[in-house]
């Protein structure tokens, strides 16, 4: 799992709000979130995308037991990983955009490189 920040949630809460995040970051390139976030989502995506640049039926089958849609997990092997075969790792960038109008928390943009 990620780091250790609990981010005001209930384990399972958290763990299904961080696993549907990561898969609308792959299925749409980006998305607008708080900071804090935003680099628990980048470690997890990070993993993801270092596990399907092996694609084997291993690799497939640990992606489909942690993202939400299967459709996502064809993009991950077919289109986003094949990109990252060379590049070590930074897959994902994190632009602080600033404060949220209704409550003043720092706001994100993270998206894929």
């Amino acid at each position: 799992m990620a780091g250790i920040r609990k981010l005001g949630r209930a384990t399972a809460h958290r763990i299904a709000m961080l696993r549907a995040m990561v898969t609308f970051l792959l299925e749409n390139g980006k998305i607008e979130t708080t900071i804090t976030r935003s680099k628990e989502v980048r470690s997890l995506v990070e993993k993801v995308i270092t596990d399907a640049k092996v694609a084997n039926l291993h690799n497939r089958r640990r992606a489909m037991s942690f993202l939400t849609k299967g459709s996502v997990v064809k993009k991950l092997f077919d289109e986003i990983a094949p990109k990252y075969v060379d590049v070590k790792g930074g897959y994902t960038r994190i632009s602080r955009i600033g404060p949220r109008r209704g409550d003043s928390a720092e706001m994100a943009i993270i998206e894929l490189i």
